[in-house]
């Protein structure tokens, strides 16, 4: 699978999502992106992740960019999952690893012993013309989400 070059249009694709709907990056232009991939929702650090990014919406409203999560867990899960955390960005069901292929997210992982196939935390910054500008891969959460903002930040001229 190629990656997403910085610099290149951002892959498009269609999933659906919490609140009943169906997304595409396409949905978005005119504003930034930010897509944060996410192994699984109700785990200790995509709980942390997803709250951050909650706790700092406002932020990224002022800086013109809408913040979506993607995971292979299943829009009933994501409804769960957003609903419990009070979550207010769209989580985007990617059970098919349409958009994890398509941004090269996908990792064999050792867990417990066992070799298993999963999503490596990834975030990617898409500007409002649909192009990729910057990608953070095998993201640790903590400060994470404050780098984001200031990239976004930047981007849109509020640095």
């Amino acid at each position: 699978m190629t990656r997403p070059a910085v610099g290149t249009p951002a892959p498009d694709f269609q999933l659906p999502a919490t609140g009943g709907q169906t997304l595409s990056l396409a949905d978005f232009r005119g504003r930034n992106v930010v897509l944060y991939f996410y192994p699984k929702d109700n785990t200790p650090g995509c709980t942390t992740e997803s709250q951050e990014f909650r706790d700092r919406a406002g932020d990224f409203e002022q800086a013109n960019t809408v913040v979506i999560g993607i995971s292979r867990d299943s829009v009933r899960s994501h409804e769960n999952f957003r609903s419990k955390h009070e979550l207010g960005c769209d989580l985007l069901a990617d059970t098919n690893e349409v958009a994890c292929n398509a941004f090269d997210v996908l990792r064999e992982k050792n867990m417990y012993g066992r070799k298993v196939r999963g999503i490596e935390r990834s975030t990617f910054l898409i500007d409002a013309n649909g192009v990729l500008q910057q990608e953070w891969r095998g993201v640790k959460v903590p400060g994470h989400v404050d780098e984001v903002l200031a990239a976004a930040r930047n981007l849109s001229g509020d640095a």
